[in-house]
């Protein structure tokens, strides 16, 4: 039997980089990899993380100018070339999508990788049975934090953004589309004290197991 959507809470969508999974050495190699060729300084992961939360459409243009599209060549080459080897899965992750599932919420992926990667990479896990829908950068008519990427997840489901919508990121341009969309924003800030709050931010968990905790509350309080 397939379990009912729990009223209350209609649907989750998820970030995908450093919220379910962790891919950021070989997305920091492939940045590096686009520097390097540009006669940039090369960056830690830190870095990259503080660097990397818009789509290549979107920050390329800025960082390499004209030859942007050259760039974006070079580190997509690199990145795909590692991307699947370097993967992991972020603690706790397999036990919320799982506890989600048996309550019936639908649950897609917005995320602003390049989306051929992101659906790879989900495939990979062999998660795919878990979301109904997979956005990655370029699905849409514009990515993260434009709505367009929640409004293209939901699409066909009888489903529209809203308070009932949870989107679940790490960064603030998570949150920023959240707020775009009018969803609930849940911000996982895994290093809180170095992680101040940001506008769209409804909710903060430090882990997926606090997320967890918070969906199990949330469904039943309901």
């Amino acid at each position: 039997m397939t379990a009912s959507p729990a009223p209350g809470l209609a649907a989750v969508l998820f970030d995908w980089d450093d919220t379910l999974v962790d891919n950021w050495p070989t997305i920091t190699l492939a940045l590096n990899a686009a520097y390097a060729a540009f006669g940039m300084p090369t960056v830690s992961i830190d870095e990259a993380k503080r660097r990397a939360t818009r789509s290549l459409r979107d920050s390329f243009p800025e960082i390499f100018g004209a030859e942007w599209e050259r760039a974006r060549t070079i580190f997509l080459d690199s990145f795909a070339a590692h991307h699947i080897d370097g993967l992991a899965v972020k603690p706790g992750a397999p036990e919320l999508l799982a506890m989600l599932g048996q309550a019936g919420v639908p649950m897609a992926i917005v995320s602003n990788k390049n989306g051929p990667y992101l659906r790879a990479e989900v495939a990979h896990l062999r998660w795919g049975g878990a979301f109904r829908a997979l956005v990655g950068a370029g699905d849409a008519a514009a990515d993260k934090p434009d709505r367009a990427v929640v409004d293209l997840a939901l699409a066909g489901s009888g489903l529209q953004a809203g308070r009932a919508v949870w989107l679940v990121g790490d960064t603030p341009v998570d949150m920023a589309c959240a707020l775009a969309a009018d969803c609930t924003g849940v911000r996982l800030r895994w290093n809180p004290a170095d992680d101040p709050p940001t506008p769209g931010e409804i909710h903060a968990v430090s882990s997926l197991h606090e997320l967890r905790a918070l969906v199990s509350t949330s469904l039943s309080a309901i």
